[in-house]
């Protein structure tokens, strides 16, 4: 029991009362109370490991102030409630102030970081206790500490990722890996007595992508770089040692990553909440790169930018790249016959290269890379059947059939993989293909007929195009100039590209993004947007130009002609007189919505702006105008002015209904997108014939959205007013109806102002 507790609890002995001493100086006393009490309770539990005179009393005490400490927590926050947010008890105010200041991100960041930093400091305790004496063995009941450490590890890659941290998930990633892998050896002594074989090319390849990622770290964060070093000293005292971490030499490492994780973690939590930082080294490096005219760092917001989309998630394909890598150097390793789990592949293979794969394929889906995300799915799904397969013990003669029934289905699948890749970059397709010579191998020792060194030699292969992606992708993501060339596609088409800049494809939740959006329009581009109902082609109706592109681009159709959109009835103000009133008073009624208002064309066009670009928009006889009900839209529309709308895709084809549909239809015509994922609606807008709404009546060009009963029930309370002339007096039936709604002794009825004119209380 001592052997299996106290590494764990060295640990978070440290790491609690360091979160809680920063507590007692950023002044979070309930927090800090709770954390030093937690540690005061683990340093207590391991003395009782030693000494039994010290008695669980002491234990027992912590916890009960840690039991009171809650209950105060909780009694503070249901006060706070309860009387309404007046009352707040001391320590009990969990106020976002990191959020005030518009640093959410780097908090969660900080967050992410010092809880890897203390996971790290757990896993490393169990191999430094050993070396230290303080405890006496490994063993699998130490299993628990390394694999809970590398499972939280998986999840604060995955939230990483979600918080545009790349580097940072990639390096936790790493970290987990060997956290499986060094709970699996512990877990194999357990099942059996003899002694384990590594694959030393695996801390080769691991040692030399460690390095790289060190050195593009150091660009953000020179602590970080230093602390990866620490990994890489790891991972080479790993492969001079054959039998792994079973040896001093890396015990002795794991004592050096417990001091420095204590260190930065400490350091990371201070400088998260104090005004007084301690130096890290943040932008150290950075700063050589400012006036450099051979490199040019690539701005954050550019490196977060997603490919064709909308996504949550920062670019796994440096990750992605790795464990494929990882995974298939791994499996260089000839297993036993005898006994397979005593190669240490399992481990490498199926979290590397089978779930890290799996993560990183979801990922590249959110971004819009679809083509990528099905590579790395497969990959993934490949690496864990066959490493599974063959270094588990089912491997065997009689079963190898169906090995080779299954890895021809996986070369079948990869082959379309390799074909999807000549319209990607050349670099992708040597990728795949050489994919193709690994699974090739595969089924070769399957059927017993594997050529002598043709598995090597594959695997070289495979694993220097793999790492040239990694490292393109690595240093293409860091700088904006020179970039590492992975080729343009042997097949072009339209409606693809891999160049951003012909048309950027921008996040719609941004400011920034609008604007730039904003910018394109005001120049004399058209852009694809999202509304309230599909996707939209729009263009600036002050630019005739645009316009005339826009009408071309679609082809469009008589029977559906350009429209034109506002932002509010504000800039349709000044043609008030020129309209019908009963027209105005059923726009103020059903806008900001999804119905179109079809109304005869006059001059008031001019008034929007639409003077040489009317001949586009509409018909010889009428108009449709709205204001959509979608705040990204109407937003755009303030910056530009009206605009000329037509659906983005070519006639006679469905409506587009998400952001990557836009270019893929309508190709390089389109000079942006503003990306919002997948439409609300898959229906467009009810379009409303008004151009005889003097007589009464309307009628429908289109039944879309809305309905038609609820576009009849806004029109009748439209009329019902302007029968009793409290909106429009100009179209009621007599001064009659009007006396039958006012007080005459009301001093807010002393005069009514309707467009048609005036009723005061002589006329009354």
């Amino acid at each position: 029991m001592r052997n299996a507790i106290v590494p764990g609890l060295v640990a978070f002995f440290l790491g609690l009362l360091m979160i809680g001493i920063v507590g007692i100086l950023q002044k979070e006393i309930v927090l800090a109370l709770i954390s030093i009490t937690l540690s005061l309770s683990s340093i207590h539990e391991i003395v009782l490991f030693y000494d039994g005179r010290v008695g669980t009393s002491a234990v027992a005490c912590n916890y009960l102030i840690v039991v009171l400490l809650g209950i105060y927590f909780i009694s503070g926050r249901t006060l706070h409630r309860v009387n309404k947010k007046h009352v707040i008890l001391p320590g009990t105010d969990i106020t976002n102030k990191s959020n005030e200041q518009g640093a959410s991100t780097g908090s969660s960041k900080v967050a992410l970081l010092a809880t890897c930093f203390i996971l790290n400091m757990a896993a490393s305790s169990v191999f430094g206790c050993k070396l230290l004496g303080i405890t006496s063995s490994l063993f699998v009941g130490q299993v628990a500490w390394l694999w809970t450490a590398a499972v939280y590890q998986t999840v604060i890659c995955i939230l990483s990722y979600r918080n545009y941290h790349m580097l940072e998930a990639t390096h936790i990633a790493f970290f987990s890996i060997l956290r499986y892998a060094e709970g699996y050896s512990l877990l194999y002594e357990f099942l059996n007595t003899g002694q384990l074989n590594y694959p030393l090319p695996f801390f080769s390849v691991f040692t030399i992508l460690f390095v790289v990622l060190a050195l593009f770290t150091s660009i953000q964060s020179l602590i970080q770089s230093i602390y990866l070093l620490f990994y890489v000293a790891y991972c080479i005292s790993l492969a001079c040692n054959p039998h792994g971490f079973f040896y001093g030499g890396p015990q002795g490492v794991n004592i050096a990553i417990y001091i420095v994780s204590a260190i930065i973690a400490l350091i990371t939590l201070f400088n998260a909440k104090s005004s007084m930082t301690i130096p890290t080294g943040e932008g150290t490096i950075k700063k050589l790169f400012t006036n450099n005219s051979i490199f040019k760092l690539r701005k954050d917001k550019d490196i977060n930018e997603p490919y064709l989309g909308y996504s949550k998630y920062g670019d796994a394909e440096i990750l992605a790249h790795a464990c494929s890598i990882l995974a298939a150097f791994a499996m260089t390793m000839p297993g036993n016959p005898g006994e397979p789990l005593v190669t240490v592949v399992l481990p490498w293979v199926v979290v590397a290269g089978g779930i890290y794969n799996l993560i990183c394929g979801s990922v590249a889906f959110s971004r819009g890379k679809t083509l990528e995300s099905s590579a790395f799915i497969l990959y993934g799904v490949m690496w864990v059947i066959w490493g599974i397969f063959r270094y588990s013990g089912i491997y065997s003669t009689s079963r190898s059939f169906n090995a080779s029934v299954g890895m021809i289905c996986f070369i079948l699948f990869n082959s379309f993989i390799v074909f999807s890749t000549l319209f990607l970059s050349k670099a992708w397709f040597v990728y795949a293909l050489t994919f193709q010579l690994i699974l090739i191998s595969f089924l070769l020792d399957a059927i017993n007929a594997l050529p002598l060194g043709y598995d090597i030699a594959v695997t070289i292969i495979f694993g220097l195009a793999g790492f040239y992606l990694f490292l393109s992708t690595l240093h293409n993501s860091t700088f904006e100039a020179p970039l590492l060339p992975v080729g343009s596609p042997f097949i072009k088409i339209s409606g693809f590209t891999n160049d951003r800049s012909k048309c950027p494809h921008l996040i719609s939740t941004r400011t920034s993004s609008v604007q730039k959006i904003a910018e394109i329009m005001k120049n004399g581009g058209i852009c694809g947007i999202p509304t309230d109902t599909v996707y939209v082609l729009v263009a600036a109706c002050n630019q005739p130009e645009a316009v005339e592109k826009a009408y071309k681009t679609k082809r469009q159709a008589q029977d559906r002609p350009m429209s034109l959109w506002i932002s509010s009835l504000q800039q349709l103000k000044p043609a008030k007189h020129l309209l019908n009133p009963l027209v105005w008073d059923f726009m103020e009624a059903a806008w900001p919505s999804s119905i179109s208002l079809v109304i005869p064309r006059g001059p008031w066009l001019d008034v929007l702006g639409a003077h040489d670009s009317a001949k586009y928009i509409g018909t010889p006889q009428s108009i449709a105008i709205r204001i959509p009900d979608c705040t990204v839209t109407t937003h755009l529309i303030d910056m530009v002015g009206p605009i000329a709308v037509t659906s983005a895709n070519p006639s006679g084809e469905a409506d587009t209904t998400h952001h990557n549909q836009v270019y893929a239809k309508l190709g390089d015509k389109v000079d942006g997108v503003l990306c919002d994922g997948a439409s609300p609606e898959n229906i467009a807008s009810t379009v409303v014939d008004c151009t005889k709404i003097e007589t009464g009546d309307i009628a429908f060009f289109r039944v879309g959205i809305v309905p038609k009963s609820q576009v009849f029930q806004i029109f009748d309370q439209v009329q019902q007013r302007h029968k009793k002339g409290l909106v429009n007096a100009g179209f009621s039936g007599s001064t009659d109806e009007i006396t039958q709604d006012i007080n005459p002794n009301s001093e807010d009825n002393k005069s009514y102002v309707n467009n048609g004119f005036t009723t005061d209380d002589d006329s009354q």
